[in-house]
């Protein structure tokens, strides 16, 4: 571990258990799993965090927490087709950054379309919704990452980036009743020399403006820099710290890239920081990570100049003091398996690709199950291929289901999936038609390769997924069976991490099914087991 690193820990309290039952420390991610790009707001002594989800619908996932430690999904902002559709988008397109605030009893949520409709905001009364329809803020430039900023005179400013790699923050008053922009907007800060400006937000403490931004492309340069001015409009003096928050120069620290940070006070004035980071493994003589960009939270003390501190001296160690939080409020662990109920909605913690994927899927058609209707498109092709997949939330991980499905031709295949993006995937499959077989399919950017196959008797299978730092296992069995599972394969975690496939999500785990014949085949999957095994 780097000489700095050491010295920026050195300084950190002993781990204990503090007064009143809350812990001395807290452990980051505190959402763990792709979350990227974290928003937060408070309302009362609630708080509320939104993050990216780029092609994937339902979007905008709202979290809700009582302690900015402890976050339950309690709904999707973007979760009707009359909002949005993806259709044609690549993956890693569609819903950048966004923003969340409260403000007079309404929630906003502000971010951008990419490839689509550009930048706009919805609302709603009840953040777990639903929200409105998108109103756009058209602007004849492109301009990303946009923040809503409430004054106390009731101005409304909107920040955004602007201007690309080598851009800055542009700024315009906004009347969102009208839902337009009042000015044409303007360039305030260019930050302090790094590529990508971007995610900036706006703030005010004792007269003076705070503008929050990152810089340095979102990967193992990002850092967070700040600047301030007595007017909204600039002049902004950079902070003599900057940046005030990075890890770029400590490669063995476990959290890099660490960025996009917002701002929230607790109801006692404290201040604190969600942000973004990654956890890379060391593989293939390189640094990959492969779940995403997850969130983290950082204390910030404000000093006597007028400026804030984030984290320790600009690092952030693990693990985290908990003085400053506004209580200690776990929320009740759900249950490993889930199962599926007519009539009942799909959980929130369940997402399609481009669309709703209408047609798709049904919880009626087999009273129990969730049954997949099979398309001709699968995993490799920008469309709705029949997926239905949820973040994977650790690095330990074990993802498990029992499936019922009889392939009619030799190319149907229904199972399990491990999905980076189009080029880059993993399936464990169910298929054969008169020879039922059960294979390991792996694509890295080429075509798709058989790892493993084994016959497979004509009853209903359960397959698995374990998940460590460094591979998948996958493995199956006969439903019913009281013996081990058979192992099938395994795969270097690496080859799906966005150093290899490229990006900004990371892996979902989900169900699958394909058809090879205008005859759609139908999977039903009795159960899923979503099952932490670590962190």
């Amino acid at each position: 571990m780097g000489a700095v690193l050491l010295a920026a820990m050195a300084w950190f309290p002993v781990a204990g258990v503090a007064q009143g039952g809350m812990p001395a420390t807290f452990d980051n991610p505190v959402v763990s799993g792709f979350a990227s790009d974290p928003s937060v707001c408070r309302s009362g002594s609630d708080f509320y965090l939104v993050t990216s989800t780029f092609e994937y619908l339902p979007g905008l996932p709202v979290y809700h927490s009582r302690d900015l430690v402890h976050w339950r999904l309690i709904g999707n902002a973007l979760s009707r087709e009359s909002q949005l559709s993806f259709v044609g988008r690549k993956s890693s397109q569609a819903i950048f950054a966004p923003t969340i605030r409260c403000e007079a009893g309404r929630f906003y949520i502000v971010t951008t379309d990419v490839g689509g409709i550009g930048n706009f905001f919805i609302t709603a009364t009840d953040p777990a919704g639903e929200w409105s329809d998108p109103v756009r803020l058209p602007e004849p430039v492109f301009g990303m990452d946009p923040s809503f900023f409430f004054d106390d005179d009731g101005t409304v400013y909107y920040t955004r980036h602007g201007g690309g790699r080598n851009g800055g923050v542009y700024q315009a008053r906004v009347d969102l009743k009208a839902g337009k922009l009042l000015d044409e907007p303007r360039l305030v800060w260019s930050g302090m020399g790094g590529i990508w400006p971007e995610g900036p937000h706006l703030y005010k403490r004792e007269g003076w403006y705070y503008l929050l931004i990152a810089e340095g492309g979102t990967s193992y340069d990002h850092r967070i820099t700040m600047a301030r001015s007595r007017s909204p409009w600039g002049p902004f003096e950079a902070h003599p710290d900057n940046p005030v928050l990075t890890h770029r120069n400590l490669p063995d620290h476990p959290f890099q890239a660490l960025g996009h940070a917002d701002l929230v006070t607790t109801p006692k004035g404290d201040w604190w920081a969600t942000l973004l980071a990654i956890r890379p493994q060391a593989a293939d003589g390189k640094r990959h990570h492969h779940i995403g960009r997850e969130t983290l939270l950082s204390p910030v003390r404000w000093r006597a100049d007028g400026w804030p501190e984030f984290g320790q001296k600009g690092v952030l160690a693990q693990p985290q003091p908990t003085q400053g939080l506004p209580g200690w409020h776990p929320w009740p662990q759900p249950a490993v398996r889930e199962t599926f109920a007519a009539g009942a909605k799909l959980p929130p913690h369940w997402a399609f690709l481009r669309t709703l994927a209408a047609g798709q899927w049904s919880l009626s058609d087999r009273p129990g199950q969730l049954r997949l209707i099979g398309a001709r498109n699968g995993l490799d092709v920008v469309g709705t291929p029949s997926f239905v997949g949820r973040r994977q939330e650790r690095l330990n991980q074990r993802f498990a289901t029992e499936v019922d499905f009889s392939p009619a031709a030799a190319g149907d295949a229904a199972g399990l999936a491990l999905r980076m993006n189009e080029s880059h995937h993993a399936l464990l499959r169910v298929t054969g038609g008169s020879e039922r077989r059960v294979e390991c399919v792996l694509q890295t950017g080429g075509a798709p390769r058989v790892l493993a196959s084994a016959p497979a008797p004509a009853t209903a299978l359960q397959l698995q997924v374990r998940a460590d730092p460094l591979r998948y296992s996958l493995a199956w069995r006969a439903a019913g069976a009281s013996g081990e599972w058979q192992a099938l394969c395994s795969v270097p975690t690496h080859q799906l991490s966005t150093e290899t496939a490229t990006g900004f999500t990371g892996v979902y785990l989900g169900l699958y099914a394909q058809s090879s014949t205008d005859k759609p085949a139908t999977a039903d999957f009795a159960w899923v087991d979503f099952e932490a095994l670590g962190p």
